[in-house]
């Protein structure tokens, strides 16, 4: 038996008036889910438990089975893991974003975040910048680590988990409320601005109508993590396929493997193609059990407020992963199990995640069902399928249950 999760992040939403009233899970065009989801158990499922902020680093954790109550110390560590910085235990990890910061005449504290992304900035560009800002404001106890993209990690030595605001919750927003506490941090992201708001790639960006990255945003800290073995938990070898590295960091720290896919960017135009070839091929070919691709699209477009792009990405996903990874795996003659779901919404209205559960789509290749249902947030929640601990539901998905 072949187990394969496909998440599309962040994508269920809520009704949308210039959609129709529909959200953009049913409003896009998506011949794959609509055929399986006759075919399927549909249901909802609550992946932030009470009490947690929902994000994706919470929500992943769940659906891979880790409490997050029991397993969670932090996203940035878990990035830390996937890009191989070496933490000892008395280190914090923070994430670095390197943001648009608004670039009018005013004091710092008074500046708008515009995008927590900066125009999807090239991880090679955002390296340039990274290095500035490092050379500048690196220490024995400060020091910085290249990611992914506009993702970046700070390593704190000796430090403290302190609270900070994920830039993506507070966009369109003055920043002087949302900065750091901490003097020595927020006294840092301050001196990042005066860095990079004048860097000739920055200069470049505004030139060709691109966001500038201009400044460091702080968030996510936490403690070195300590994951369980997802094979000694679940018996079953696990590969993980994404372009993100929290997503990395959680399979490194779970002892899974770790597809490293050529073009995957955790954006629009990622190379789902490719994603599709490294899960199928870990299943089929080098032996493993248990496969999850995560898809990031959807909950960029989310946080970008664009209904059109968001609707596009679950076109992709349906289009170019869902259908030819169930092609591959029927045609290959394997019994297996596809579980489809979103990590948690991110609303087009709030432009940030919310807690809300979100619907699942579990097909047997075995058992095949027969019914009228579609998938959908309604549907999941209308059909009587429900999840309440996230956790739990990878133990039905790989027939765990006792």
């Amino acid at each position: 038996m072949k187990y394969l999760v496909v998440l599309g992040d962040g994508m269920a939403d809520e009704p949308i008036e210039a959609l129709g009233g529909k959200t953009p899970l049913e409003y896009a065009q998506t011949p794959n889910l609509d055929r399986l989801a006759r075919l399927s158990e549909i249901g909802a499922v609550h992946t932030i438990p009470e009490g947690m902020k929902p994000g994706s680093d919470t929500a992943n954790l769940s659906v891979l089975g880790y409490d997050p109550g029991r397993y969670y110390s932090g996203r940035s560590p878990l990035e830390a893991l996937s890009i191989g910085v070496p933490m000892k235990d008395d280190d914090i990890a923070i994430r670095c974003n390197i943001v648009t910061l608004s670039e009018e005449d005013v004091p710092f504290e008074e500046r708008t975040i515009l995008d927590h992304s900066s125009s999807e900035i090239s991880t090679k560009d955002c390296a340039v910048l990274l290095k500035a800002v490092s050379d500048a404001l690196a220490d024995e106890t400060y020091q910085f680590y290249v990611g992914t993209s506009y993702r970046h990690c700070l390593i704190w030595s000796g430090g403290k988990v302190v609270e900070l605001t994920p830039p993506h919750d507070v966009l369109g927003q003055t920043i002087g409320a949302y900065l750091p506490e901490d003097g020595k941090l927020r006294e840092m992201m301050k001196k990042s601005y005066d860095i990079l708001v004048n860097h000739p790639i920055n200069l470049e960006r505004k030139k060709q109508g691109l966001n500038p990255a201009n400044c460091c945003w702080f968030w996510g800290a936490g403690t070195k993590p300590r994951l369980s073995s997802f094979q000694e938990k679940t018996g079953k070898k696990g590969m993980m396929v994404s372009a993100v590295d929290l997503l990395k960091g959680i399979a490194v720290g779970a002892g899974m493997g770790v597809a490293l896919v050529e073009g995957a960017n955790g954006g629009l135009d990622t190379n789902y193609e490719g994603k599709v070839d490294a899960a199928v091929n870990a299943l089929l070919r080098d032996g493993y059990d248990f496969a999850y691709i995560h898809v990031e699209a959807p909950d960029e477009m989310g946080h970008q407020g664009s209904v059109e792009k968001k609707v596009q990405a679950i076109r992709n996903l349906d289009e170019r992963v869902i259908g030819p990874a169930v092609e591959k795996l029927a045609a290959s003659g394997e019994d297996f199990r596809l579980l489809v779901l979103p990590d948690h919404p991110t609303p087009i209205r709030v432009r940030t995640h919310t807690s809300d559960s979100v619907p699942y789509l579990l097909y047997d290749s075995r058992n095949p069902k027969s019914h009228d249902w579609s998938y959908s947030e309604a549907q999941g929640r209308a059909s009587g399928n429900f999840v309440a601990q996230g956790h739990k539901l990878i133990d039905k998905f790989l027939e765990l249950e006792p």
